[in-house]
């Protein structure tokens, strides 16, 4: 299976063309070659009609190209009609999406009003029991037909008022059914995906892109490498467009760092047509982040280079479809830290680094530097350049690319793991978010961005043992960064995680004001993992690999978690955040805050 054209030279992946309104009264065309489009969602009652009128105009003066507004019911469904008449009789025809969970119906009287309809596979005909069933191959198609009966009528709606469609899988939100035959995986998501094209393209429709969301990057990127490569084997008239996302990635740095690792990877190996950062903030952010985030990748993708030997996915030396940690010997770092092995992956600084924050970091802090550059015993080496066995004294050196090399770093990782493998070497490797120093420091944004595209996508390869960040200026921000890079790829956790949705028509909360609030009691919890989720859509699923959620059930009221199970329901929202704190308690994974650490970390 192949999921890019070739992983060491960007190719943009050819789609056909998905036409999203009218293009010539500001609808989009997405795929081919037109720029990747950028989309976010609103966050108020889709009820609303001034509102959500004033967020879909607010979104578009900053640049949002594609809105999706949520319709959890008919009458939902039904208001879009007033929400789009307004926005035209404003001059405003921005395409708008409808979000559709749970109600078939809902997407028929949706599919009327809107240029496109969001499904979702794991619960557009299924509802969400958790059932544990065995399906023969008979039973199986029968269910399949059950799918078909009840998705057919919107298929030939959304053809017939040529409108547009949006098959976006879930890892949180997978039907009984795929996780019975498929569990809970990639392959699960991909081929619930596939399920519903193939019904579409029975009926002659062609005009839909996929999606394939999970709140952790190296699931997203999997998923989307996986597709490609199902797309591909399929046949060459499935090069249907692909929307990408890291779903409830959070907020603040948190959330920046996931979508850029797990969308700018992509995005580097030429994969993506549309994308959306979801963050627990106000909408319009999220456009600043993906205006960023598109800038950097001519920056970050080997858009010029060659390198001889290295042409295909053959040549990477990995499965690009399934995780697993490249492995090294383990060695001393430094007088305090090892690496490689069975080590977590340690963070050096440079020489100027340490000395400036050393003196504030208190001797419990677990964000300290574990290595200086200037000190290590590294050997420094240029992909581009033929590598003999006796250039590396033995598998116990650490390696890292050597400065000057004239390729991004993902490029120059990529090859330098590769070639390593072929000599029969397993060095450790230290990673370094920039090879090249712009003659002008970078903003803070931009530095965050870059660094989590090359270092993030490089650990999401299994490739890294040690990470060095000196693209941002700050010396404490450089550290700091570091540390939330590992913890946003799955590599480290040296804080409480949380997952945080970003907020819909659908939410039963006010999610920043009850994240900020949940925060504030929990943020010292390391290795503790929090699911804040404004309702059940994709809640439970999500939040399987969380040790606590907190979900909206009904209005005012909510619903707590251990793992994916729900034991404490209809909590009054002024007294959830206590109850949660209890349950923490009762499950043994509180510890008393230490105010000095907590200001030192």
């Amino acid at each position: 299976m192949r999921y890019c054209e070739n992983p060491f030279v960007f190719h943009r992946r050819l789609t056909r063309e998905l036409v999203v309104g009218d293009p010539a009264r500001g609808g989009v065309i997405i795929g081919g070659t037109h720029p990747v489009v950028k989309q976010s969602m609103l966050t108020c009652d889709t009820m609303d009609t001034a509102e959500s009128v004033k967020q879909t105009l607010e979104l578009v003066a900053v640049g949002c190209q594609i809105v999706r507004i949520t319709a959890p019911t008919v009458k939902d469904a039904a208001n879009l009609e007033n929400i789009v008449r307004e926005l035209r009789a404003r001059g405003c025809h921005v395409p708008i999406v409808a979000d559709i969970h749970f109600k078939p119906d809902a997407a028929m009287e949706s599919a009327k009003w809107v240029e496109m309809v969001r499904i979702n596979p794991g619960n557009f005909a299924d509802s969400k029991k958790f059932a544990v069933k065995e399906y023969t191959d008979a039973a199986y198609a029968e269910e399949i037909k059950r799918i078909e009966e009840k998705f057919t009528p919107l298929v030939h709606l959304c053809k017939k008022l040529g409108r547009a469609m949006r098959i976006g899988t879930n890892h949180g939100s997978l039907s009984d059914r795929i996780m019975n035959r498929y569990g809970d995986s990639p392959l699960g998501m991909v081929e619930s995906a596939l399920e519903f094209a193939r019904i579409a393209r029975a009926n002659d429709f062609h005009n839909f892109k996929f999606s394939m969301k999970s709140s952790n990057p190296k699931v997203m990127i999997e998923c989307y490498r996986l597709l490609v490569a199902r797309l591909e084997q399929e046949g060459p008239d499935w090069n249907y467009p692909i929307h990408l996302g890291v779903t409830e990635a959070g907020e603040g740095e948190d959330g920046r760092i996931k979508s850029a690792i797990g969308i700018g990877s992509l995005l580097c190996d030429g994969l993506g047509d549309t994308i959306r950062v979801s963050l627990t903030e106000d909408s319009p952010r999220e456009i600043a982040v993906c205006n960023d985030l598109l800038e950097q990748i001519p920056v970050l993708a080997n858009t010029k280079s060659s390198v001889s030997g290295f042409k295909s996915q053959a040549d990477l030396g990995y499965d690009p479809f399934h995780y697993e940690r490249r492995e090294a010997p383990e060695i001393e770092l430094s007088d305090t830290a090892k690496c490689g092995g069975e080590q977590t992956v340690r963070v050096v600084v440079t020489r100027a680094t340490f000395d400036k924050v050393a003196p504030k970091i208190s001797p419990k802090a677990d964000v300290k530097p574990e290595g200086i550059y200037e000190d290590l015993s590294l050997l420094e080496l240029d992909p581009t350049q033929d590598l003999r066995i006796e250039d590396i004294n033995c598998d116990t050196q650490l390696v890292t690319v050597k400065d000057g090399v004239q390729l991004p770093p993902i490029t120059a990782f990529r090859i330098l793991a590769a070639k390593l493998k072929r000599l029969g070497r397993g060095n450790p490797i230290l990673l370094k978010d920039c090879l090249n120093f712009e003659p002008v420091p970078l903003s803070p944004e931009v530095a965050l961005l870059r660094a989590a595209v090359n270092i993030g996508s490089l650990l999401a390869d299994g490739i890294g043992d040690a990470i060095l960040v000196r693209g941002e200026s700050g010396a404490g921000q450089s550290l700091r960064l570091a540390y939330n890079i590992l913890q946003a790829a799955g590599c480290r956790s040296f804080k409480t995680d949380y997952v945080a949705c970003p907020s819909c028509g659908r939410t039963l909360f006010n999610l920043q004001t009850v994240t900020a609030r949940i925060k504030t009691r929990t943020e010292h919890l390391k290795g503790v993992k929090i699911a804040i989720m404004g309702c059940i859509v994709n809640g439970p699923g999500e939040m399987a690999d969380a040790d606590f959620g907190y979900v909206g059930g009904a209005p005012n009221k909510i619903n707590l978690y251990v793992g994916k199970k729900p034991v404490k329901f209809n909590i009054p929202e002024a007294e959830a955040v206590d109850r949660l704190v209890d349950l923490i308690k009762e499950h043994n994974k509180w510890v008393e805050p230490d105010d000095k650490e907590v200001a030192a970390v």
